[in-house]
């Protein structure tokens, strides 16, 4: 009893940790596209037979063994800086929205990008990636709270 309530005067939270912001539309990470599709260069929308929750959020997947293989080693497949663009939050520590068929795969992770009215944003992101990753790194770790 005297750790909790050391603890609670020192403000430190027990129960009550942040959750992580995940971009999500129509409740789904990555717009419902199947995270699992994109390591095989490939863009699918999944479907709602196969679906997983993992860190409060909800993903879909084209098949039955795409969602077995989410389920075996989830944060492996996990979209960078919570499924928000990647350039925006690299380049100004903004959360932008995400269009599902922009992505790139860098270093065994995934990255999703707005694409939109004329602006590729991993067009953007290629021609700097090495300084917008770290910014990006750097930023997310203030942004990355659900407020």
């Amino acid at each position: 009893m005297r750790l909790i309530l050391f603890a609670f005067i020192l403000g430190i939270p027990f129960s009550f940790a942040q959750q992580i912001d995940y971009h999500t539309k129509k409740g789904f990470v990555a717009n419902g596209y199947d995270v699992v599709a994109y390591f095989n260069d490939e863009a699918l929308e999944g479907n709602k037979k196969f679906t997983a929750v993992y860190d409060t959020v909800k993903y879909k997947f084209i098949s039955q063994n795409n969602l077995g293989t989410f389920n075996e080693n989830p944060i492996k497949y996990m979209p960078q800086y919570g499924g928000y663009c990647a350039y925006a939050i690299g380049a100004k520590a903004e959360k932008v929205k995400i269009n599902p068929e922009t992505f790139e795969i860098r270093n065994g992770k995934l990255y999703l990008f707005y694409n939109a009215w004329g602006i590729n944003t991993l067009e953007l992101w290629l021609q700097d990636v090495k300084v917008l990753q770290e910014k990006a790194d750097k930023y997310w770790v203030s942004l990355k709270h659900i407020e």
